[in-house]
């Protein structure tokens, strides 16, 4: 098991059976094709993935499910944040025994204005309570949905009381100012970023790469814009993804992400999401797919 990760990570949707239920078989499905398009690996069940709208049995069912289809645990970080630190602990070990990669894990998150000292100790008890050295926790900064920052100094503090263990951050904020300190703090962390446009600089500051959601609809989109990146060759990626994130603005994410999945892959069975989520209306829908055609994206083909 190596210690850090790289490159294009897609932040995996999770399909859903008619009867709510994951669908096993459709999220292998897809795995695979994000795999063939170029993509490094998937983060499962985290933000993207609606990971909170799953019980733990679900999500620990769902990882099981995809090993056996095939898919390489090392291509596979684990979301395993949980409101409950015995739920996460449980996930979290399950993942490590499973032989993830990684287990990409949110801090505490329904309690707020909590102290750093808090934080650290939450991290500190899943570290202790998994007690496998093969543990490589990825810690997921995105304090706009969590309210709950995961400061600098609590990384530290948790890099020195358990060496190793922290692999990694994945910086959701949106903020490139906070991801540079990330990359001059912790040069040794694999500090990769959520938000798209940020790539080519996390890159040139020696960032890991990107765990994004956009993956899941444009991998080989993705895929180029790292790899260009390197030789300052990205404006026309760029510039495409700034255009759909600027349309992506008017509609609610998840609904509109799994919209237009099923709609590149002539799939309608990607339009469902988990309660309290819904998909989009008829216009909406319509509204969303003539915007993205707008700006110029070219659909993505299998093999192509």
């Amino acid at each position: 098991m190596t210690d850090h990760i790289r490159g294009v990570w897609c932040a995996t949707l999770t399909p859903l059976q008619p009867t709510g239920a994951v669908d096993n078989a459709r999220l292998a499905a897809h795995a695979r094709r994000l795999f063939a398009a170029g993509v490094d690996g998937i983060a499962l069940f985290g933000t993207t993935g609606e990971g909170q709208s799953f019980s733990l049995e679900e999500r620990r069912a769902g990882l099981d499910a995809l090993l056996a289809a095939g898919i390489s645990p090392e291509r596979v970080v684990a979301g395993t944040g949980c409101a409950a630190i015995t739920e996460t602990i449980e996930l979290t070990r399950h993942a490590v025994r499973a032989g993830c990669i990684g287990a990409l894990v949110l801090p505490p998150f329904f309690f707020k204005g909590l102290s750093d000292e808090g934080v650290y100790a939450s991290y500190a008890r899943l570290i202790d309570q998994v007690a496998d050295r093969r543990l490589r926790l990825y810690l997921y900064h995105i304090p706009q949905v969590t309210s709950v920052p995961i400061r600098h100094d609590v990384v530290a503090q948790l890099m020195a009381s358990y060496p190793g263990a922290i692999a990694g951050i994945k910086d959701s904020g949106g903020d490139f100012e906070h991801t540079r300190k990330l990359l001059a703090r912790f040069p040794d962390l694999a500090i990769f970023v959520g938000h798209e446009p940020h790539l080519p600089m996390a890159l040139a500051a020696g960032g890991a790469g990107t765990i994004c959601g956009i993956a899941n609809l444009y991998p080989r989109l993705m895929r180029r814009l790292h790899d260009q990146s390197r030789g300052g060759h990205y404006r026309d990626e760029l510039k495409l993804i700034e255009a759909l994130l600027a349309q992506l603005e008017r509609y609610p994410l998840f609904a509109a992400f799994k919209a237009l999945l099923a709609e590149l892959s002539e799939d309608p069975g990607w339009e469902a999401l988990r309660e309290p989520l819904v998909s989009l209306d008829a216009t909406a829908r319509r509204d969303w797919i003539a915007a993205v055609r707008q700006t110029g994206i070219v659909a993505e083909r299998d093999g192509a």
